[in-house]
């Protein structure tokens, strides 16, 4: 008889899938590549509503597909989702860089886990 996998064996698979899943970009590191970048500062300052600093270039994913909800909320497609973005973490004024950059997390919820956005930085829209 075949058994079912447990609530903690399904969530142990699925963090070892999304961890399989995850770009490099993603995870939280600052890996040198814009450490000559004259926008760098800028990067290091920028925060949210809330009040968090985003981290640097390098812990975001540069150029996401984003979009607009039908109630006008920011939504991202991250790790294979569309997710939408808090209110809370749209980063305020102009966008220097000109792309769009997301600080996308996962963070773990009875039942399983949950991509949340910790910052997004509208890109200029085409």
């Amino acid at each position: 008889m075949k058994q079912e996998p447990t609530g903690a064996m399904r969530k142990m698979l699925t963090r070892a899938l999304i961890s399989a899943l995850l770009p490099t970009a993603a995870l939280a590191h600052d890996d040198r590549r814009f450490a000559g970048s004259p926008l760098k500062p800028w990067f290091q300052s920028l925060g949210t509503k809330a009040g968090g600093l985003c981290c640097a270039l390098a812990d975001g994913i540069l150029d996401v597909t984003w979009g607009t909800t039908p109630d006008g909320h920011y939504r991202v497609h991250v790790w294979g989702q569309w997710v939408v973005v808090p209110d809370e973490a749209v980063v305020q004024g102009p966008n220097r860089l000109g792309r769009a950059v997301v600080w996308p997390y996962i963070d773990d919820v009875p039942g399983g886990t949950l991509i949340q956005i910790k910052c997004f930085l509208p890109g200029e829209e085409s």
